[in-house]
């Protein structure tokens, strides 16, 4: 997998984690990948915060028992277009994500954020979709593709359109913690 695209996205906080999941599948949605999510952002000094840039290694831990592999990513600023959260992405799969971990330590980059959490991933309506489940905070849906696909993902999820945002993560974190008063705990 060696992918550069503009990634287009928009998610929604979950009420109900499964009655979305069989929407998703009544609307004919095909699983591609459930397990865990395991994500590490680097930088170095702060120097790609500063540019509002993004390295990142995932980790994909399948329930399946399969061999997990790695994602090594890098995101350029964020911006809105036409009301989607926009970034510049590039990905490449690696199969030794602990290798590739330690390159990235032996070059002086530290890990300035973690993310664990368990995914259902599903193919829908051209557009790709993704239900998130965080240690301590709410589920969250995420659908990633071209404009028209996410909308037709986003109708066949059956939530309200108005509840999708052009938001990052931060913004979720945010909104759990003055909803409820806890801190939202996104790693294990």
């Amino acid at each position: 997998m060696n992918q550069s695209v503009d990634e287009l996205e928009l998610k929604a906080r979950v009420d109900d984690p499964a009655a979305l999941e069989r929407a998703i599948v009544d609307a004919g949605g095909e699983l591609m990948f459930r397990g865990e999510m395991i994500d590490r952002r680097y930088d170095r000094k702060g120097r790609l915060a500063r540019r509002d840039e993004v390295l990142r290694l995932r980790v994909f831990r399948p329930d399946s028992g399969a061999a997990p592999f790695g994602v090594l990513g890098w995101k350029g600023p964020v911006s809105v277009r036409d009301g989607y959260k926009h970034r510049a992405e590039h990905e490449a799969q690696v199969a030794q994500p602990e290798a590739a971990r330690i390159i990235f330590e032996r070059l002086g980059y530290e890990v300035v954020l973690r993310i664990d959490r368990k995914i259902a991933e599903y193919r829908l309506a051209g557009a790709t979709v993704r239900i998130e489940w965080y240690p301590a905070m709410d589920v969250l849906v995420e659908i990633e593709g071209e404009p028209e696909a996410i909308e037709r993902a986003v109708r066949a999820t059956g939530l309200a359109r108005d509840r999708f945002l052009p938001e990052a993560l931060a913004h979720f974190v945010r909104a759990y913690e003055e909803r409820t008063g806890r801190t939202a705990r996104l790693a294990q």
